[in-house]
């Protein structure tokens, strides 16, 4: 593995790209918070903002955050072309590595949030429970295991040194136990593994695998 960094990684990702992901919210996602109320929301490594964007047009005031400067930028210009209002909907280039804040929220979500270059993930995650207001929920969505493209004609992987073979994605019971959270501050609403369909960069369409862990704080 190169010594790159998860900022210089992801922002090669991004201006490499015209459009890195389709825009639209992710089916699981919707599925996992379609019946929550709406209220404050954090996604956390928002990419192209599909996810924050649609929260914010469900009634959330929604806040994305992600590493990528260019990623953000695109979020942003996503939201005011689909007229989202700006006290609706916000998005910040941030590490989440080192970012912090003194807010609290209604819902947080870290959707995807793997690397192929060094990053504290477990770490992020604990922190990312912190945030969640009494009442709120923690939603950790997860690869159950490589979609059939990864790093396929990735130019950045193969210069980097991706070497995806060696990673193993956790299970939803290995996610829970990872984030080490007090029970009786938390319930386990899902914990479950689902199935998507999902269409790749080459236009190659699969069933892909999710996992989904969702926690309501108590």
């Amino acid at each position: 593995m190169s010594d790159v960094t998860p900022a210089e990684f992801w922002e090669a990702r991004y201006t490499d790209s015209g459009g890195l992901w389709s825009g639209n919210a992710n089916p699981t996602f919707v599925a996992a918070v379609s019946d929550l109320p709406p209220g404050t929301a954090l996604d956390l490594g928002c990419g192209e903002g599909g996810d924050t964007i649609w929260l914010a047009d469900r009634g959330w005031t929604a806040t994305g955050i992600d590493i990528s400067p260019t990623a953000v930028r695109r979020a942003a210009e996503t939201a005011r072309s689909a007229g989202i209002p700006d006290d609706r909907v916000r998005f910040v280039a941030a590490d989440l590595a080192t970012w912090e804040s003194d807010d609290s929220y209604d819902l947080v979500a870290a959707s995807f949030l793997h690397s192929p270059v060094d990053f504290p993930r477990t770490e992020v995650l604990r922190r990312a429970a912190e945030l969640v207001a009494p009442g709120g929920h923690l939603l950790i969505l997860s690869h159950a295991d490589f979609p059939p493209w990864a790093g396929a004609g990735d130019r950045n992987a193969e210069e980097h040194g991706e070497a995806h073979h060696e990673h193993r994605f956790l299970t939803p019971a290995e996610e829970i136990e990872a984030l080490a959270l007090d029970p009786g501050r938390w319930d386990v609403l899902v914990a479950e593994t689902r199935e998507r369909d999902a269409t790749g960069p080459d236009g190659t369409h699969a069933v892909l695998s999710d996992v989904v862990v969702l926690l309501h704080r108590n």
